[in-house]
């Protein structure tokens, strides 16, 4: 026997085989379709009797394995059910002779067949026959299930038959000596009268009769016959039936404690009948056993109380028939198939470590050159079975293991979809998921164990994923199996692996400032202070935390992140942008490269806001070897940021300032961080004139609706007369409201009228830079607020030439900037 059943569990041993297999072509649906009906009746109650029959039907059975079929019963085939089309009285003969083809293969075995052929109606179709059934069509079948009754009760008639007749002890008759494939030649020329022989013959027989029994539902016979074989056999040593015989005892034994089953099918066994039905609640006291057809003198040989294994000698015996087993090369089916049964009944029994022994026993095992389909069944049947016992990381290996059979080399048409479909269900073994909401930090056990062991396997691993999405690109969409299961998207997080995020503001020319009234006085915008000792630690209440300066519609608006590349190699990310909720916002994605385990990198990520009010950086996407991600950052548990959440205000003007006069030839110190001003210089003699011409140039896309002008000196030592700057506003504002892409001009009158009498060093005082004009620009992106401030100082005499000639002044650092709200421009001059 070459071919193992990995689904077999000890209640199979008490089953008769039903093999139901298609003759001619037959469309597989409606082929399974009929199959499913037939297994359906998997129990039949023995008329006039209390006990029950059990079928185990399969559409495909080795014919090698139906030669052990002397060995252990329930591997004989002993019924055949054949399913066919004809549609023509003419076909009918050649549809016949193929059916007892058919039997031929099964026939030394066979108790009985039926033939069901769909679609003959006529003459031939009516005549009353008992091996085959006709049918209109494969929607006109009711009696399909009745058939089958009246089928299993045929072969319960046989199979009484023949445990009457080899139960019977007749004397002077000789035993036949039962034998497996590989021991005939081995008895060639043996003494078949020794003792020892007979012996032999005895001890098999019985056991081949307690099968038969366990099969006609008669337990209490079949625990007898077991006990009477193990004794025969293990006088003469016949160590492959002995544990045959040690099996046999333990399915009993199986049958009787846990009447349930032990394959983990759906639904339920049948409590079992016969003998042991009316004793169910009584099993575990002594001598609750009934006879049950056993003559007296066969049950007083055993003892009723000890006929059945307790579940712990139930295990102590399969380990004993294994070791059996384990003796014979031929035999490694056999054994193999022991060791499942013992696994799911040590599963029922919560014995979680001998279950393992067993199991990888059972991986030792060498059979012979095992195809590729079939090293698919035995790792996924052993990953079932570890999976029973709750040793779920053991058995995604073995799943893993089936899943990469799957896409051998050596298969022409690898399995791909088989492959995908157990490497999703290994996740859990390993403690993976799919579900981003599920990472979290120290989640995944394995992740450092096994991230420097593939470390040389990531660049090959990479490129064989960019060649698959380049055919197929990778998308946050659920992808939805054929059976159901929708798989949630798998966003790259860890490349590149973001540690920071900081919402920056506005430049300082693009910065809003609330509006200030003339001549500079702020509008208080002063809160009470108060101390709340609650923290809030929440990193969902600290992403959302209102930030203190504000974006504004239709400005480009930049957040950096710190990220690094953990790769061992050069990592390109393209399409990386923001992701954001509250307004409307057009991100702008943008492409980088980052080297080799770069350490931290800052990124800049830039967008416009739309439209106005609360906006909220939730996260990034990127496009990293294909594959796209919408990076969330709730799911980044190492992620630092200050505040994710940020004010957009309504579009502003803007407002260029450019004048006459040539730059200074230094800048003068703003007052404040946020202050940008424009520095002109001039010359001029005291009672000197000179005109400044101030161009305001609308560069945005909203116009400026109101311009005031105002001028501070600041003189501490020079007395200066008459006004030193003055500007006529009707032409300037008449050009208001100006409208994007228009020009104002403001005209501005600099005369200077000093008084130098005596004023012994002012000249000393004079002699750095003179009088200093200086101006704000507008509250638009463009805008630049600075606060008022000037120097003058007179010219030092001991720096000149001439000590006598005093009517000369340089007046330098003229600066023009301007204070504005919406839609509202104050210029200042500053001397």
């Amino acid at each position: 026997m070459s071919v193992p059943d990995y689904m077999q569990c000890a209640e199979d041993h008490q089953t008769l085989l039903v093999v139901v297999q298609p003759i001619g072509i037959v469309p597989e649906e409606s082929f399974f379709r009929i199959y499913k009906r037939i297994s359906a009746v998997s129990q039949v109650n023995v008329r006039d009797s209390q006990r029950v029959l059990y079928i185990r039907y399969r559409h495909h059975y080795p014919p090698e394995n139906n030669e052990w079929g002397d060995f252990q019963t329930h591997r004989k085939v002993v019924g055949l059910i054949t399913i066919t089309d004809c549609s023509s009285a003419k076909d009918w003969p050649q549809t016949f002779e193929k059916f007892h083809l058919h039997k031929e293969l099964y026939g030394a075995t066979l108790y009985d067949s039926r033939l069901f052929v769909f679609g003959l109606q006529g003459e031939i179709a009516e005549q009353p026959r008992t091996d085959v059934a006709f049918y209109p069509s494969y929607d006109e079948c009711e009696t399909v299930e009745k058939r089958i009754e009246d089928f299993i009760e045929s072969l319960f008639i046989v199979l009484e038959s023949k445990r009457l007749d080899r139960a019977t002890d007749k004397s002077g008759d000789k035993i036949p000596l039962l034998c497996v494939p590989f021991e005939k030649k081995d008895f060639v020329g043996l003494d078949t009268d020794s003792r020892h022989y007979k012996k032999r013959c005895q001890g098999r027989m019985r056991k081949h009769v307690g099968d038969l029994c366990l099969q006609a539902g008669m337990l209490q016979d079949s625990l007898v016959h077991y006990h009477m074989a193990v004794e025969l056999l293990r006088s003469v040593n016949d160590f492959l039936w002995l544990g045959a015989a040690l099996e046999g005892l333990c399915s009993a034994s199986v049958i009787y404690h846990y009447p349930g089953g032990t394959g983990g099918k759906v639904g339920s066994r049948r409590a079992q009948g016969g003998s042991l039905s009316a004793e169910a609640g009584n099993r575990h006291r002594p001598g609750a056993l009934t006879s049950n057809g056993i003559n007296a003198d066969t049950s007083a040989e055993i003892g009723r109380a000890k006929n059945c294994l307790s579940p712990e000698d139930i295990i102590d015996k399969y380990k004993e028939a294994i070791s059996y087993y384990g003796k014979y090369k031929n035999a490694g089916v056999i054994e193999l198939e022991a060791c499942v049964k013992a696994v799911r009944v040590l599963a029922i029994q919560k014995r979680s470590m001998e279950a393992s022994e067993f199991l990888q026993n059972a991986v030792y095992i060498n059979l012979r050159q095992l195809s590729e389909e079939e090293k698919i069944q035995r790792y996924s049947i052993l990953s079932e079975l570890y999976e029973r016992i709750g040793f779920h990381r053991k058995s995604a290996f073995f799943k893993r293991i089936a899943a990469m059979q799957c896409a051998a080399p050596s298969i022409p048409e690898p399995g791909w979809r088989a492959c995908y479909k157990l490497l999703l269900e290994t996740l859990p073994g390993y403690s993976l998921s799919l579900d981003p909401k599920d990472f979290s930090k120290g989640k995944c056990l394995w992740e450092s164990i096994s991230r420097g062991r593939h470390s040389t396997e990531k660049k090959d691993v990479t490129q064989s994923l960019e060649s698959y999405t380049a055919k197929c690109p990778g998308t946050m969409e659920y992808i939805t199996l054929p059976d159901g299961l929708k798989l949630p998207p798998v966003p790259f997080t860890k490349l590149p692996i973001v540690r920071s995020v900081k919402l920056l503001n506005l430049p300082t020319s693009l910065r809003p400032h609330k509006v200030k009234s003339l001549l500079g006085q702020n509008v208080s915008t002063k809160s009470p202070f108060i101390y709340s000792p609650i923290i809030a630690h929440s990193r969902g209440e600290e992403r959302s935390k209102k930030i203190e300066f504000q974006w504004v519609q239709g400005d480009v608006c930049e957040v950096q992140l710190m990220v690094y590349n953990p790769m061992p190699f050069e990592l390109r990310v393209e399409n990386m942008g923001l992701l954001t909720t509250g307004v409307e916002f057009e991100s702008l994605p943008a492409a980088l490269s980052l080297p080799a385990e770069s350490g931290l990198y800052p990124v800049t990520l830039v967008g416009v806001p739309q439209t106005t009010g609360q906006i909220t950086v939730n996260g990034y996407h990127t496009s990293v070897f294909g594959v796209f991600s919408d990076c969330l950052l709730d799911n980044l548990p190492g992620v630092k940021t200050s505040g994710c959440t940020v004010e957009v205000i309504p579009a502003l003007p803007r407002l260029q300032i450019s004048t006459s006069l040539p730059r200074s030839a230094h800048t003068l110190q703003p007052s404040s961080g946020d202050e940008i001003s424009t520095n002109v210089s001039v010359q001029l003699y005291n009672g000197e004139t000179q005109q400044l011409i101030i161009k305001l140039e609308n560069i945005g896309a909203e116009p400026l609706e109101k311009l005031e002008v105002t001028a501070k000196t600041v003189n501490t030592k020079e007395k200066l007369y008459g006004d030193f700057l003055t500007w006529k506003l009707e032409d300037t504002l008449s050009q208001f409201p100006l409208k994007p892409g228009k020009i104002a001009t403001l005209t501005v009158n600099i005369k200077v009228k000093l008084d130098f009498s005596c004023q012994e060093n002012l000249l000393q005082d004079l002699s750095d830079d003179g009088i200093s004009v200086s101006g704000l620009p507008l509250y638009s992106p463009f805008r630049q607020v600075v606060k008022p401030r000037v120097e003058t100082k007179p010219i030092n005499p001991q720096e000149s030439s001439k000590a006598g000639d005093f009517s000369h002044v340089k007046v330098s650092d003229v600066r023009i900037s301007n204070i504005c709200g919406a839609h509202w421009a104050v210029l200042w001059f500053v001397l």
